[in-house]
C-alpha cells in the first residue's frame, strides 16, 4: 500500500446500551463503571510519557517479528468480512497513550498484514486501513494525534473510555493490541485499605506477593478485569481475528517484590514515608495508598484463560523487560507513569518532590536495585473462535 497522507477522523464511539435480548454473551459483556481513572503524563515535555517510554518501546520491538509470523500463519482473510469497494480493515490499539509507542504497535501491524494480503490478493484492490486509538476519556488525546506518523498510511480515529466494557460494535474489529495497559486495574481492591480487613495492606502501596490476602485480593480484582476485557473484545472481534497482548508481568514462582517493579514501588513508598516524617504530607493519607496495579505471572493468565470459551491461545511467551542504563531514565519512567496517581491522592504540589526524593533514594541503593530479578513482559496472542 503506497504512503499516501490520510485525514484524523475527528470523531469517537461512545459506550452503548444493549437491551438482554442484545446481550447474547449475557453480564459477561458489560459496560464498565470504573472507579480508577489514571493517564500517563501527557504533553511532549522532559517528564512526559511520550519522552519517557522506553521501557514499552523495547517491548514492542522484541515481539516485532513473533506478531509478524503469527498474522503470516493465522490471520485468516477469507474468514474476517473484508468486502465492499473499501476492503476496510479495523485496528484497535486499547491504552494508547500519548505514542508513539501506540504507531510503532500499529505500523507493525499493518506491516504484517498487508504482506499477508498483498500476497493472496495479488489482483484486489489494496487494504485501507482505519485504527482507532482508546484511552481513557482525560487521556491526552491532543499530544497523540498531533504526534501522528507523516505520511500516514492508516485512517485515525479517537476513542475515549474504559476498555473494561464495551466500546465497539458487534463484530467490528480485526485485530484489537494492547501494550502495557490490561496490568492497570479498574479499581484498587476495597480489602487493601480497610484497616478492619485481614487484606489491609499496611506496610506497602503494593501487592508484593507475600501476603496471601492481599494477593487474594489484588489477584481477584485482575481477573475480573480481565475477564471483562477479554468478553468485551469476543464480542468486538470478527470471528478468526486476532488479539495481541504485552502485559508487564512476574517471572512463574516470583514475588513482586523480588523484581524491578517491585523494588521501584518500595522506593516510592519510602519517599512518601520520608515525606511524612518532615510534615509534607500527611501520615493517613500514605496509609490510604495504594497502586491499582497487578503484575500477573504466565501461569495465572493460563488458567484465566482455560475458562474463557471465546479465545484460543495461539502463542503465549515471557520476554525480559528492558533494564534502565540510569537512575535518570528510571525516575523519569517512573514519573511519567505514576504522576496522576500521586497527584490524584495526594494532590499535584508534591509531585516534584516526590521524584526528587525518589531519584536521591534510588541513586543511594542502586546497587541492590540491580540485583533484583527482572520483570518480564507477558506476550499473549489469541485469536477469536467461533
Amino acid at each position: 500500500m503506497p504512503l499516501r497522507k490520510l485525514p484524523f477522523l475527528a470523531y469517537s464511539y461512545t459506550q452503548i446500551n444493549f437491551s438482554q435480548g442484545q446481550r447474547e454473551m449475557g453480564s459477561k459483556a458489560h459496560v464498565s463503571n470504573s472507579e480508577c481513572c489514571y493517564p500517563m503524563s501527557g504533553g511532549d515535555g522532559l517528564h512526559s510519557y511520550s519522552r519517557n517510554s522506553i521501557l514499552q518501546k523495547k517491548a514492542l520491538e522484541a515481539v516485532e517479528e513473533l506478531v509478524n509470523t503469527i498474522i503470516q500463519d493465522k490471520l485468516e482473510f477469507n474468514n474476517l468480512n473484508i468486502s465492499g469497494i473499501s476492503n476496510t480493515f479495523h485496528i484497535a490499539d486499547f491504552g494508547c497513550s500519548t505514542g508513539p509507542n501506540s504507531f510503532i504497535a500499529v505500523q507493525n501491524i499493518i506491516k504484517a498484514v498487508e504482506l499477508k494480503y498483498n500476497s493472496l490478493h495479488q489482483n484486489d484492490p489494496p487494504l485501507e486501513f482505519h485504527v482507532f486509538f482508546n484511552d481513557h476519556i482525560n487521556n491526552d488525546f491532543n499530544t497523540l494525534f498531533r504526534k501522528l506518523p507523516s505520511p500516514q498510511e492508516f485512517f485515525a480515529a479517537g476513542v475515549p473510555g474504559d476498555f473494561h466494557g464495551r466500546l465497539f460494535p458487534k463484530a467490528s474489529l480485526h485485530i484489537v493490541h494492547s501494550s502495557s495497559s490490561v496490568h492497570w486495574l479498574s479499581k484498587i481492591p476495597d480489602e487493601v485499605t480497610n484497616v478492619s480487613s485481614p487484606a489491609w495492606n499496611k506496610d506497602s502501596i503494593y501487592c508484593t506477593g507475600f501476603l496471601n490476602e492481599v494477593v487474594a485480593a489484588y489477584s481477584t480484582e485482575f481477573q475480573k478485569d480481565m475477564d471483562n476485557f477479554l468478553n468485551s473484545r469476543a464480542q468486538e472481534l470478527v470471528v478468526g481475528g486476532l488479539m495481541v497482548l504485552l502485559i508487564p508481568g512476574l517471572p512463574d514462582g516470583v514475588h513482586c517484590s523480588e523484581t524491578h517493579f517491585g523494588a521501584n514501588y518500595d522506593v516510592l513508598r519510602s519517599c512518601l514515608v520520608d515525606m511524612v516524617k518532615l510534615g509534607l504530607i500527611n501520615e493517613e493519607k500514605v496509609k490510604a495508598f495504594n497502586l491499582p496495579i497487578y503484575h500477573p505471572t504466565t501461569k495465572e493468565l493460563e488458567v484465566l484463560l482455560e475458562r474463557n470459551a471465546y479465545f484460543s491461545v495461539e502463542r503465549i511467551e515471557s520476554l525480559p523487560a528492558y533494564l534502565f542504563p540510569s537512575v535518570q531514565s528510571n525516575t523519569s519512567f517512573m514519573r511519567a507513569a505514576m504522576e496522576e496517581v500521586i497527584n490524584q491522592h495526594f494532590g499535584k504540589e508534591i509531585v516534584h518532590s516526590v521524584f526528587e526524593f525518589y531519584a536521591k533514594k534510588l541513586s543511594a541503593n542502586y546497587i541492590d536495585y540491580i540485583q533484583k530479578q527482572r520483570n518480564v513482559f507477558i506476550v499473549l496472542i489469541l485469536k477469536r473462535s467461533t
